[in-house]
């Protein structure tokens, strides 16, 4: 949803009292338009998919609560909407992202941040907290769990990578990196290469796959 129009986000947690408090912060961002909140006491299979029916959000951020107690069942059921799990700790966040969670963030993580992985979500991207790398790595099939030394990126090719994420072009990657449009396309063009990857949106899902990208 590239548009002017705000992300539709619907809020659902177990905690009442933390589920309005996010749905409040969060309505001060004027990039989202917060529905809901609604409760998990039916699971996700009850509760949030009704609403979801009834909503049609862009995205759905489930706070996990305080304590890493087990995650509603159904959390794979919920399809063609991306869901962001705020979690209390990496073994919490490895369970979200193996039960189908495209995002995983510390759940004390402030809004602006949480709108950031929102939107990050909405653009077909996955989030993973830096903190939750492994935890993300764990999640994925043991055939396929990638590493830093997998792809051996350079400090600068880093820094491109992570302009990659924000949807920047060449030139707006030179222009913020002090360099020509041609260097920029060749640290691009090595990124692209290094991660085995075909497009700029899929290198950066590989690189969020691999906890490379920090939010």
């Amino acid at each position: 949803m590239l548009t002017d129009a705000p992300l539709r986000v619907l809020v659902a947690g177990s905690d009442p009292l933390a589920r309005r408090g996010l749905s409040q912060a969060l309505s001060d961002h004027a990039e989202l338009e917060v529905l809901g909140p609604v409760g998990l006491s039916g699971g996700l299979m009850g509760s949030l998919t009704q609403a979801i029916a009834l909503h049609r959000p862009d995205a759905v951020v489930v706070d996990a609560g305080p304590l890493a107690g087990p995650l509603p069942e159904g959390l794979n059921s919920v399809a063609g909407v991306p869901i962001l799990v705020l979690s209390p700790d990496a073994d919490h966040a490895a369970r979200a992202l193996a039960d189908g969670a495209q995002g995983a963030i510390f759940r004390d993580g402030d809004p602006a941040r949480i709108s950031a992985a929102l939107t990050a979500l909405d653009q077909g991207l996955m989030v993973v907290d830096a903190a939750f790398a492994e935890a993300f790595r764990r999640a994925l099939p043991q055939h396929h769990a990638p590493s830093d030394d997998d792809f051996a990126l350079t400090a600068r090719e880093l820094e491109v990578l992570a302009l990659l994420a924000e949807g920047l072009s060449n030139k707006e990657i030179a222009a913020q990196l002090g360099f020509s449009a041609h260097t920029a396309k060749f640290h691009v063009n090595a990124v692209l290469d290094k991660l085995g990857a075909a497009s700029r949106t899929e290198a950066v899902t590989r690189a969020a796959r691999a906890g490379l990208l920090r939010l």
